[in-house]
């Protein structure tokens, strides 16, 4: 049965804060705070969540800037939401005018994508430089039964060792203690594999050259005050990032990059889940 629920709707959630749900019309949905312009859930078509978000982090997560709705979109094949919010901060040294955009678009098959602007709007001739990523946290069943393809053999700085800067050895990375680290000119295209689930996450990324891949493990997990002791077993951060190489702007430059995510069940082969099949899903993602 069709969603008979508004594709595009603005309600209330956390602390009374004002939120977009996006649905599409076979039940998949997006919820998006206008206040810090997060976008906090990602729901299938039976309404699995698809996002992690700890049960400690609402209070933290949810900043207090105030993002404004720019064009809402409803269409045949995406129900899409853009937001805007223009930044001026004052440092020691100079003052720093810019303005974000992010775009929220939520697919036909239920395909969820981000698309962000940022453009130089200082005054004074100064150029602006910045690191960005996307802190997407996945929702999987089982950590120890989760596997990342697409970054096999690629070198990687190691947050844990001071950044030092390693090779990845395997085809896959599989976890079994804390991970921190950043991947170097990453694929376009990354998937996460959970057995237990038997479902892919596939992630097709632009404009943003590294993957951050990012488990807390117990140890870490009781020590951070905005998630749960035992949460890093249900999660894992994939960030598709501009991080090792920042980005300058000139005054009135402007930046794209966007990532697009898609999850669809998957089925063992030899006794692992194929991958080859889920990442052609990507190829079909059209922006």
């Amino acid at each position: 049965m069709l969603s008979e629920k508004l594709p595009v709707e603005l309600s209330k959630g956390f602390n009374g804060l004002e939120k977009i749900i996006l649905r599409e019309a076979r039940g998949s949905s997006a919820e998006v705070y206008l206040y810090g312009g997060h976008v906090t859930s990602w729901k299938n078509e039976h309404a699995e969540e698809l996002l992690f978000f700890s049960t400690k982090a609402m209070n933290s997560c949810v900043k207090h800037s105030l993002y404004s709705i720019f064009s809402p979109f409803i269409g045949h094949t995406r129900h899409c939401l853009s937001l805007q919010k223009q930044f001026e901060e004052e440092f020691q040294y100079a003052s720093l005018n810019y303005e974000f955009r992010l775009r929220v678009a939520l697919g036909l098959g239920g395909d969820l994508m981000l698309t962000s602007r940022i453009r130089n709007m200082n005054t004074n001739g100064k150029p602006f430089t910045f690191a960005f990523a996307y802190h997407t946290y996945f929702s999987v069943s089982d950590i120890s039964e989760v596997r990342v393809e697409g970054l096999g053999t690629l070198d990687y700085l190691d947050n844990l060792q001071n950044k030092e800067r390693f090779t990845e050895q395997g085809d896959a990375i599989t976890f079994e203690t804390e991970v921190d680290r950043i991947y170097l000119s990453a694929p376009t295209k990354i998937a996460i594999l959970d057995h237990e689930k038997k479902r892919t996450f596939a992630i097709r990324k632009d404009g943003l050259p590294a993957a951050v891949v990012w488990n807390p493990w117990d140890k870490k997990a009781k020590a951070l005050a905005d998630f749960g002791d035992d949460e890093y077993k249900l999660m894992l951060c994939v960030e598709t990032a501009a991080t090792e190489k920042p980005i300058t702007l000139k005054p009135g430059g402007e930046w794209r990059g966007s990532q697009e995510l898609c999850a669809v069940p998957s089925s063992y082969c030899g006794g692992l889940l194929d991958a080859r099949k889920v990442l052609q899903c990507a190829e079909k993602m059209h922006y």
